[in-house]
């Protein structure tokens, strides 16, 4: 092998590759990078087993090879050039020679066979997502999944088609909390069968947000051979495994009325939230929400630490009541809400409350309440 490629087309893609690598790995070829030379092009790959990521970048080359390297210190070396400065990559039986202009390094070398496909073949195009569309709305729902792998349902997104043409639901859960976005008007989705689901690793779609700052529309492809999710932007792609289990039937836990309707500011909710979490800490984290004439009282208390109450000017309509939460489900809710006017409506105290977005009937949060005495 031996090739020229310009640092910073590297640096740029360091981050996203590093998040296929397991530093507790039991396979020392794991632990590597995989560079490839691909019709003119390098090719970079790495893979945990759980995740494979494949992305190429422009280069020079003079004599096509293939070789994996230590991941960590080829990003690090990598990382430590300057943006503008040209690479020159050559390989002997084993190791590995990366230089510049003034650098000259060397390093070891695992061959390539020992380093597992990423997948045998793409499959079918199945859907493609306009970027900024489908990484803001994925924003608002890939925190309500499950990060415990022993419910592996609930670990992952679904992704449903519904029965109306060009639409497509998001959800995920913990089983306490449900978030939902809906797609409407998309180039394509999911082929030509009137109902379809996906059940996608919910760390697969973390990785995605991750392409933000790429060009491009992302497109969805399912391997059925190896039961297989392949995400792909321009040259980056992101490989992982469907989840095959039953999906809980969210539509039911949904309240289909309601009979208190509350608006409010979203940063000047999150903020007394904020404050009165300081005061629920030592109470199992519970905070309460009481809905007034022309406002929301957000109050905690603990006899260790003391009680708190913050007033949230609201336009309400319905019954005064009250209701509680877990305040890291309402945090992590106003977080990753860029909107500023929510609209949360409630059927009781025992009944789960849910969060809009001020006239956007695509999205849905939904928080089971928390039973407190008196």
């Amino acid at each position: 092998m031996k090739l020229y490629v310009l640092a910073s087309h590297i640096q740029k893609k360091l981050g996203f590759l590093n998040k296929a690598i397991s530093p507790r790995s039991q396979l020392p070829v794991l632990l590597n990078i995989a560079l490839i030379t691909n019709n003119g092009k390098l090719q970079l790959k790495t893979t945990d087993l759980e995740i494979g990521v494949q992305v190429e970048i422009p280069a020079n080359v003079e004599e096509e090879g293939e070789v994996t390297v230590p991941a960590k210190t080829f990003s690090e070396l990598v990382a430590s050039f300057n943006s503008d400065e040209k690479i020159i990559m050559t390989t002997d039986n084993t190791t590995l020679h990366v230089s510049t202009g003034k650098t000259k390094s060397i390093l070891p070398t695992i061959p390539i066979d020992d380093f597992p496909n990423l997948f045998e073949e793409k499959g079918e195009e199945q859907a493609v997502f306009p970027k900024e569309l489908f990484i803001n709305g994925l924003f608002q729902v890939i925190f309500a999944a499950s990060s415990d792998i022993a419910r592996p349902a609930l670990s992952g997104v679904l992704l449903a088609k519904q029965k109306e043409k060009n639409e497509m639901l998001f959800v995920a859960t913990d089983g306490y909390r449900l978030s939902l976005k809906q797609y409407k008007n998309l180039k394509a989705v999911l082929g030509d069968s009137e109902e379809k689901e996906l059940l996608i690793p919910a760390r697969i779609m973390k990785e995605i947000v991750l392409l933000k700052d790429e060009d491009g529309d992302i497109r969805l492809f399912i391997s059925g051979k190896n039961n297989q999710v392949i995400f792909e932007q321009g040259e980056t792609m992101l490989i992982g495994r469907l989840i095959e289990a039953q999906y809980p039937p969210y539509q039911k836990i949904i309240p289909q009325d309601f009979i208190t309707r509350v608006q409010f500011d979203k940063e000047e909710m999150h903020q007394a939230v904020k404050m009165c979490a300081i005061f629920a800490r030592e109470a199992a984290n519970i905070i309460k929400l009481s809905v007034a004439k022309d406002k929301i009282v957000v109050s905690a208390n603990s006899p260790s630490v003391g009680e708190n109450t913050v007033e949230v000017a609201a336009k309400v309509s319905g019954e005064e009541d009250e209701i509680a939460f877990n305040a890291r489900y309402l945090l992590e809710l106003f977080s990753h809400l860029e909107e500023e006017e929510v609209v949360f409506e409630m059927s009781g105290p025992l009944s789960p409350g849910v969060f809009k977005v001020k006239d956007d009937p695509t999205f849905l949060h939904l928080i089971m309440p928390i039973r407190v005495q008196g």
